[in-house]
């Protein structure tokens, strides 16, 4: 096991994970590994004849891991009949066939699909009075006890490092009890429940004692927006304010990631400071670009001194002096910024993002909802169009479950007064209104919307969509809603990707044949959609890949209102002026339904418009800080080689 340590000779300290961590490829390949893990577990306690004892979670992370269970139950034959089961919480108060139950879930993600005897299946009970709670809780962990304890502990890990639900400030021996829970992890769930109003205050966990009493622990983590927590948990002090740290001093705990998750951990994010690798020419920018910003310098203004103090001895013994390799560095980078996104005509291109020719592109923006155009590329956008592009818009999904009940309902009533104003008869249309109106009333907290009001709330964002594409100069015939099937479920869980998905995406570039297409690659999007959106499009390009129009097709990647690509990764930045700045602003505001109080917020409090403008601020002042032009703002894209 690796611990930190100071290298005495620069005095610049190396962090390391302080407990095992296993890095896989994708999660799916992860939660494989770890089902298999478990399936031989269960079967040598069968082998035993003893009961295997689980501790189980629940949330995003395990649902592949639950998946390839049943595939285990079904196709190989895996057995749980000697499993018995303990889940690490519920929330508090909560009736067990309620949406977004932990004992729904259980069911619906593995208990009824595999022949675990009802009676070994434990959930904490959310729906006892605050009275009974303690000694229900003192019970539950009886129950553990008498059975010898956990044999092994399933975890998923929160923004701000709970484990279970022991939030910030839970003590190593807290026992199972009823918590409250933080802010953030309430903003966090708040979409599960249509709003931070109704996301419960409460809930009950298993202790962090218990947790780590488990013989075994492993902790699942995927995507980017679990990269910081990751490196916090696993490389920093053990803390109370992170208490997924605790679990450096168990002896037989691991976290098993996918690349994503992993990014940030020192040995990945800069494995130059834990071992002499091969200098890459993308390994030297990012070494070179982390440098300069940590240091706070121009990457022209770095010395020798420099690269030698911060582990970077090798480097320059290889490719120095600093001079040489500033300068090979800093026009890299310049050379990123381009006004001219679609290419410049008549121009010398060959140090520049994009082609010269076509002068006159056709340009396809995959928007995964309808406001990522704007909120991610806008400035883009704009300027594609205003350099005479043919720019069409593919607006991937409705984006309807974003829409607060109250939009839907004004909206609905508006189509009724105006029928009523111009003496439009249309009594089908006060219909749906008075059912919506009903149903919307009664409404039950994340109870489904009826078909009806969905498509209100879908005309509502294709309304605004369609407002911020004529913003831009964009017409009617170029813009093209998918309204791809594997988001229409009216929930936060959607469908997997189909081949009806993969094939309106085909359909569409082949109708275009575009010279580029920009995707949506923000993978830390809390709900998954992006990631979604832009698996069709790599499906279908693909498929697309021997047709001769592909042969001049180029694939721009940007990313949303949640995450930026590192400064090492932009390999086209299009900058914007104050003017611009504010355009993007006003195209944003067409968006009315996602303003001033967004249904699915997020962990961020900030609106959509802040977000955007403030990472296109932060990204401008990181050039800036280089040594590069000072522009207002700037949108970052990665090309994608397929």
């Amino acid at each position: 096991m690796l611990k930190s340590s100071i290298d005495k000779a620069t005095g610049f300290e190396k962090r390391f994970e302080n407990i095992g961590t296993v890095v896989y490829e994708n999660s799916t390949t992860a939660s494989k590994a770890v089902a298999q893990e478990i399936a031989d577990l269960i079967r040598v306690k069968q082998a035993q004849k003893q009961p295997c004892i689980l501790g189980l979670a629940t949330g995003s992370s395990p649902k592949s891991l639950y998946a390839e269970l049943v595939r285990l139950h079904k196709e190989e034959g895996l057995s749980f009949k000697n499993v018995v089961s303990f889940n690490l919480d519920e929330y508090y108060p909560m009736e067990p066939d309620a949406v977004n139950s932990y004992v729904r879930f259980m069911k619906e993600q593995l208990f009824n699909h595999v022949d675990i005897l009802p009676e070994n299946h434990h959930v904490p009970d959310g729906t006892l009075s605050k009275a009974e709670i303690a000694n229900y809780c003192d019970q539950y962990e009886n129950k553990i006890e008498a059975l010898g304890g956990l044999d092994l502990q399933i975890l998923g890990i929160g923004g701000n490092g709970h484990i279970g639900f022991n939030e910030s400030g839970s003590l190593q021996n807290s026992k199972t009890r009823l918590v409250a829970l933080d802010h953030i992890t309430r903003v966090a769930a708040s979409g599960d429940f249509s709003g931070l109003e109704n996301t419960p205050r409460t809930a009950i966990t298993l202790g962090v004692k218990k947790i780590m009493e488990a013989k075994r622990v492993i902790l699942l983590a995927w995507g980017e927006r679990k990269s910081n927590i990751i490196k916090a948990s696993t490389e920093s002090e053990v803390t109370s304010s992170v208490p997924a740290s605790f679990l450096q001093e168990h002896d037989n705990a691991t976290f098993v990631l996918d690349k994503e998750a992993a990014s940030k951990l020192t040995r990945i994010n800069t494995p130059w400071l834990v071992e002499k690798i091969v200098w890459t020419d993308r390994l030297i920018r990012k070494a070179v670009l982390s440098l300069a910003l940590y240091l706070k310098k121009p990457i022209l203004m770095l010395t020798d001194a420099d690269y030698i103090e911060n582990g970077m001895s090798d480097l320059l013994a290889d490719s120095g002096p600093a001079y040489d390799i500033n300068i090979k560095i800093f026009n890299k980078l310049q050379n990123t910024i381009t006004g001219w996104p679609g290419g410049k005509p008549n121009a010398d291109d060959s140090k520049r993002p994009e082609r010269a020719e076509p002068a006159k592109k056709r340009v396809l923006i995959f928007s995964p909802h309808p406001d990522d155009d704007i909120i991610s590329m806008g400035g883009t956008f704009k300027r594609l169009h205003e350099q005479g592009h043919e720019v069409h818009v593919g607006y991937q999904t409705s984006g309807n479950i974003a829409v607060a009940d109250d939009e839907a309902l004004r909206f609905a009533r508006f189509v009724c007064d105006y029928n009523d104003k111009f003496k439009i008869e249309n009594k089908e249309a006060e219909n749906i209104y008075k059912k919506a109106a009903e149903f919307l009333k009664n409404k039950k907290s994340s109870e489904i919307d009826t078909p009806e009001v969905r498509y209100i709330k879908g005309i509502i964002r294709k309304g605004e969509a369609r407002a911020t594409c004529h913003f831009i100069g964009i017409p009617d015939e170029q813009i093209h809603f998918m309204e791809l099937p594997f988001y229409e479920t009216g929930t936060i869980e959607k469908n997997p990707l189909g081949k009806a998905d993969i094939k309106i995406t085909h359909d569409l570039i082949e109708k275009i044949k575009p010279h580029q297409i920009y995707a949506a690659g923000d993978l830390a999007d809390p709900h998954g959609t992006h990631k979604v959106c832009l698996d069709s499009v790599f499906a279908a390009l693909k498929e697309l890949k021997p047709k001769k129009f592909m042969e001049d097709c180029w694939v721009w990647l940007y990313r949303g209102a949640w995450q930026e690509w590192g400064i090492d990764e932009i390999e086209m930045a299009v900058p914007m002026g104050p003017d611009q700045v504010l355009e993007k602003r006003k195209g944003i505001f067409k968006h009315q339904s996602q303003k001033d109080g967004v249904v699915f917020q997020g962990a961020d409090s900030r609106e959509f418009w802040q977000r955007a403008e403030d990472r296109n601020k932060e990204t401008a002042s990181l050039y800036d800080v280089l040594g590069l032009s000072h522009y207002a703002a700037m949108e970052a894209f990665v090309r994608y080689h397929f």
